[in-house]
């Protein structure tokens, strides 16, 4: 009778042991979800408004530069941290948000300063876009290069597409320039992709 009992106690304080691990996990997933649930909000319409029009130039870029009739300087150069552009004979420029084409006109007028080409003639192309990155309920999460005009069903596509689990109306993101992530409810207009995104596919809960 008492080796009854105690299998009866035992089996009483598993079943207590078990129930508040089921807790503690729901209350992390609560939490996970009330974390995630404070971000900003945003369409994507309003999430595509906020791209600027044109690429602009970051750290991770790589780019090649023409100066016609001086090949010593022709070449490709990789951004460097700070988004700042080395290369011979003049000053290293910082080409954080420029355009390719304002970035052909600096180093113009950087060579007719430093008296090296008097009439210089540049032109300026984007070899290697720097990366963006998705993570979450997707297939193959990871970095992933970026290449002219990207939207998240395309981004999705090239992770493998959605998980099982995964979250498909609303994702979390976040842009280099903003000091936050926020979530972005999907709809019918196409969410754009830019260099250096990180996209967060979240998990659904039924």
């Amino acid at each position: 009778m008492n080796g009854f009992r105690n299998l009866i106690g035992q089996f009483d304080r598993n079943a207590r042991a078990l129930l508040r691990t089921a807790l503690a996990c729901l209350l992390t997933i609560a939490i996970s979800g009330c974390a995630t649930s404070n971000l900003p909000v945003m369409s994507a319409q309003s999430a595509n408004s906020e791209l600027t029009d044109g690429y602009r130039l970051a750290s991770g870029d790589k780019v090649k530069v023409n100066v016609f009739d001086v090949t010593a300087l022709t070449g490709e150069y990789q951004v460097g941290d700070g988004g700042v552009l080395s290369m011979p004979l003049i000053q290293p420029i910082n080409v954080k948000g420029m355009t390719t084409l304002r970035l052909a006109d600096a180093i113009s007028q950087e060579l007719k300063a430093g008296g090296y080409v008097l009439t210089p003639r540049v032109s300026v192309e984007i070899v290697e876009h720097r990366p963006f990155y998705i993570l979450g309920e997707v297939e193959k999460p990871g970095e992933y290069p970026y290449s002219g005009e990207l939207t998240l069903d395309q981004a999705i596509a090239m992770a493998g597409g959605f998980t099982a689990r995964a979250n498909k109306s609303v994702v979390r993101l976040k842009r280099a320039d903003w000091p936050n992530a926020r979530r972005i409810r999907l709809g019918d207009m196409a969410l754009k992709i830019a260099p250096s995104d990180t996209i967060t596919v979240e998990e659904a809960f039924f």
